[in-house]
């Protein structure tokens, strides 16, 4: 497998724990529970976003009041990733331009990644710095 960039220790265990309960690592459950990962606070509370027993997604989990701005924009990048759902009525929130707007960036492109590894072959992982190329 290749290597696989995680934010944290607890990142990296979250992902491999959900990918064993869903016993499904194709690149929408692979993309989806790593994009959830990438915090806490999507991971505590991945029940209010995702059902198991159906194997779907509940965007309803993002009137949670746990949410933030950047949960937010994780959950829909996750859900999008999933089966290409955008929130009716505020389909601009799940563009690149407001969803990449967070801390949380870096790994969303590690998300695409791993749902359409038939494109991203040839990605170089990490992108070096711009002052590091005109050296």
């Amino acid at each position: 497998m290749e290597t696989i960039r995680f934010s944290s220790k607890e990142h990296k265990d979250f992902y491999f724990q959900m990918l064993s309960k869903t016993r499904n690592d194709d690149s929408y459950h692979r993309a989806f529970f790593y994009a959830m990962g990438i915090c806490d606070e999507t991971r505590r509370n991945i029940n209010t976003l995702f059902d198991f027993k159906e194997h779907s997604i509940k965007p309803e989990g993002l009137s949670a009041a746990w949410q933030t701005g950047g949960t937010r924009r994780l959950s829909r990048l996750a859900f999008n990733l999933w089966n290409g759902w955008t929130e009716e009525g505020k389909e601009q929130y799940s563009a690149p331009y407001e969803l990449f707007d967070c801390g949380f960036a870096p790994y969303f492109f590690e998300a695409i990644r791993l749902r359409y590894p038939e494109y991203c072959r040839n990605m170089e992982r990490p992108v070096p710095q711009f002052s590091e190329q005109l050296r």
